[in-house]
């Protein structure tokens, strides 16, 4: 047996007040379940579908049952989370005829991709058929993977923020969230080596092409410009992190750092325009955004033109977006178009 003061030093505690888990070499835990259910319900309750037949919207959280937490040993964060959910959704045809409808998700866990995730949607008891249920099925199936896919990654950042690693010389590292495989995919990587994705060299000429869009907001060019430049209005409408410096020369950085630019010139109420790139994106390349905001008396049109978009990267950007700033911002602040 070591003498005292004399064993591994990843085990001594004694010389610290606090006597913290140095180097956090022993099984810690903390226990996400309740964090969980708050964060799943808002990103649910905020799922609404629009289309030719009408709107659905999820009104109703029913059953959240589940548990979910986070194991720290040796300095990687093992993450857990077993959940299964039943919601409730109102359909309203244009002719103002309501439907009631449920969504089941039996089995939300660490064990399945986001992909592979079971999402079951039908109608209560006795309800008639309608074409809404075909809508729910399709937008809205969709709509629900992508809450559920923020809600796992929200799990994995900014849950564990504040999970510190304390070093030897008393200086604190944050650790990097880390996934343990599936059986799966431990058999498979068992004897390759696997090799951290990096971005794209710098310095090699790459194709790009040009996107627009075009999407119709009901709220006035002064409010609906605001929620691009305000951080707290970013970070409602992406449900993750952001930095947002709203002047001229300004950066931002948003969804926990996939998305990062710079303000080259701002408008009020009129347009934005900014360097833009995704991290995946060829190292120091960015996209020119420009965004114009037409009043339309009482909705306003929102124009975006890309340049500089790495052409192999053309749909992914326009299909983000579209789903991540219109359709988040809409879902969030209740801005959809109006329905005839």
């Amino acid at each position: 047996m070591a003498k005292w003061g004399e064993g591994d030093p990843r085990w001594i505690v004694e010389q610290r007040a606090d006597a913290t888990n140095v180097n956090n070499w022993h099984w810690t835990e903390r226990d996400a379940s309740n964090w969980s259910t708050e964060r799943l319900r808002a990103l649910l309750l905020g799922v609404c579908v629009r289309g030719a037949e009408g709107t659905c919207e999820v009104t109703e959280v029913s059953r959240l049952e589940g548990e979910a937490s986070i194991n720290n040993r040796k300095g990687k964060l093992i993450f857990f989370y077993e959940w299964s959910l039943r919601l409730a959704w109102t359909g309203t045809s244009l002719e103002g005829v309501t439907y009631k409808g449920y969504v089941e998700i039996p089995n939300l866990s660490d064990e399945n991709d986001v992909d592979e995730v079971e999402i079951s949607v039908g109608l209560v008891k006795d309800e008639p058929d309608t074409n809404l249920l075909a809508l729910m099925k399709q937008e809205g199936t969709r709509l629900i993977r992508d809450a559920v896919s923020t809600y796992i990654s929200a799990l994995k950042t900014e849950f564990t923020q504040g999970m510190i690693l304390p070093t030897v010389n008393g200086e604190q590292t944050e650790l990097a969230p880390q996934l343990t495989p599936r059986a799966e995919e431990r058999k498979t990587t068992a004897n390759t080596s696997t090799a951290t994705p990096q971005p794209k060299s710098v310095g090699v000429k790459i194709p790009t092409c040009k996107i627009s869009l075009k999407d119709t907001f009901l709220t006035s060019p002064e409010e609906l410009y605001r929620v691009f430049i305000t951080q707290e209005m970013v970070q409602a409408f992406t449900h993750a992190p952001a930095a947002v410096d709203a002047d001229k020369g300004g950066k931002f950085l948003l969804l926990d750092g996939s998305v990062s630019g710079e303000f080259i010139n701002l408008v009020p109420e009129k347009q934005l325009i900014m360097k833009w790139r995704f991290k995946s994106w060829p190292g120091g390349h960015f996209a020119t955004i420009t965004l114009n905001f037409i009043d339309k008396g009482g909705e306003t049109e929102v124009c975006l033109e890309g340049k500089g978009i790495p052409a192999s990267e053309e749909e992914q950007t326009r299909q983000g977006w579209q789903r991540y700033y219109f359709e988040g911002i809409k879902q969030t602040f209740g801005y959809g178009a109006r329905l005839f």
